[in-house]
């Protein structure tokens, strides 16, 4: 039985919509990060004032560590992205993705009484967009279109045939 069974025909726009809006976010995040030589995790991580501000001043005392953040950070943003819009090891690319936004909120977190000189996107208390975000990658992770629509479909397609003598 194949997802397309399960869900109607809106429900898989809106969860593929979804899931492109989401790779597409995140692609073009590293993307910008890549072709900005200058770019670095520091001024982020300088305004680290919760739960992760002694990880995020480790990491800012330790040059060699701070690059490595920074390639990690960046590089794993276009390939979680990239997984997320073509569908291509879905599930870890949604699990990574849910826990690197995870680790943004729990850094900078929009708490009463902390505020920050980097400018946010509106006002918020408690909810901001990356939280939003780093939930809805859990929900698509719950509802893989992969198994649809995606590069893990055709793949797995292709190695049942093999693995089953069609494949020759």
């Amino acid at each position: 039985m194949t997802y397309k069974s399960y869900y109607s025909k809106k429900q898989l726009l809106f969860l593929l919509t979804l899931r492109f809006l989401l790779g597409w976010h995140i692609l073009y995040e590293g993307i910008s990060k890549v072709l900005n030589p200058q770019w670095s995790s520091i001024g982020f991580l300088q305004e680290s004032q919760w739960i992760l501000s002694g990880f995020s001043r480790w990491i800012i005392s330790n040059g060699q560590l701070l690059s490595m953040v920074d390639f990690l950070n960046t590089w794993g943003l276009v390939a979680i992205g990239l997984g997320i819009i073509l569908g291509f090891l879905f599930k870890p690319a949604t699990i990574a993705g849910s826990i690197l936004l995870l680790v943004y909120y729990l850094s900078a977190p929009p708490l009463v009484g902390l505020e920050y000189s980097v400018v946010t996107d509106g006002s918020n208390l408690i909810v901001n967009k990356i939280l939003i975000e780093s939930v809805a990658l859990f929900g698509l992770f719950l509802f893989p279109t992969n198994k649809t629509f995606g590069l893990d479909f055709f793949t797995s397609t292709i190695f049942k045939k093999h693995i089953n003598g069609r494949g020759k």
